[in-house]
């Protein structure tokens, strides 16, 4: 890694663990999940970063990729059990962070349990080790607390502008033999549920992000699908940020630019037996 891509990388770390420090300190009983993304997005702002995603608010059985609307009514009540996922970027290097809270309670068995999972596999973290040994500790630990994986989410490497790159880090037992190399940025990221331990996608979708160019008719759309490349960088953006276009308008665009494959979406993820799911993730450089 080079110097530059170094020093980038540590100013996001440092935002990231500010951000994440702030985040743990709110009190979110009967808060608005709004007020709390609109927050934590203007603080990293304020600290000289800039959202490497909209901020992740998943409650209960969503596992991940919910992010607020605007005017989004949600607000949060004792005993909800919230995925904080943060992403903080410097000149397109990115530091990916999450945490769990049970709203009004110090903590929960399942926010434990997860945490434990990523501590036990950052323990092994270093360059030469394989996928399939991080892989087996994970899930381990995860099973001895009594509960279950979420097994088609994984943990995974970060490179410039790319929020999931080559190596994925599975959370079940693997045979995956490649090797961590010295240099290489991961995230690792545990989901844990009592439920059955798949996800699956859900309604509505809240998160877009650039695909491709492609003609479209709409001015909105055309803009929206400029702003996707320039603004947001080809990172995943929200419809909230979007102000000076109005809803209406907005929705149609956004459907166009999905429509003719512009721009993908990111859908919510459910735990599919319903089962409640916690988060821990937390990115390191592999040296």
């Amino acid at each position: 890694m080079d110097e530059e891509a170094l020093k980038n990388y540590k100013k996001a770390k440092e935002i990231s663990d500010n951000v994440l420090g702030y985040a743990k300190k709110m009190d979110f009983t009967g808060k608005k999940i709004l007020s709390i993304a609109e927050e934590l997005e203007n603080v990293i702002y304020s600290l000289g970063g800039k959202p490497a995603w909209p901020v992740n608010i998943s409650i209960n059985e969503i596992a991940a990729h919910y992010t607020p609307v605007k005017d989004d009514p949600i607000a949060l009540k004792e005993g909800d059990l919230v995925k904080i996922d943060i992403g903080v970027h410097v000149n397109g290097y990115i530091w990916d962070q999450a945490f769990t809270v049970c709203v009004g309670n110090k903590t929960h068995p399942l926010i434990e349990a997860s945490k434990k999972a990523v501590e036990e596999a950052l323990k092994i973290v270093k360059p030469g080790i394989k996928i399939h040994e991080i892989s087996e500790v994970i899930e381990n630990t995860v099973t001895n607390s009594g509960f279950n994986v979420v097994r088609n989410l994984t943990g995974h490497s970060l490179e410039k502008y790319v929020i999931h790159a080559e190596p994925s880090i599975p959370n079940v037992k693997n045979n995956i033999q490649t090797a961590l190399k010295e240099g290489q940025v991961i995230a690792i990221e545990v989901f844990v549920t009592n439920g059955s331990g798949w996800v699956k996608e859900s309604k509505p979708s809240v998160i877009y992000q650039y695909a491709t160019d492609k003609a479209v008719r709409m001015w909105e759309a055309r803009k929206v699908l400029d702003m996707s490349k320039t603004k947001f960088e080809k990172l995943p953006f929200t419809p909230r940020w979007i102000k000076d276009i109005s809803q209406f308008r907005l929705d149609m665009a956004l459907r166009q630019l999905v429509d003719v494959g512009a721009i993908i979406t990111h859908p919510p993820l459910k735990e599919e037996s319903n089962g409640l799911v916690a988060q821990t993730e937390t990115t390191v450089i592999i040296k």
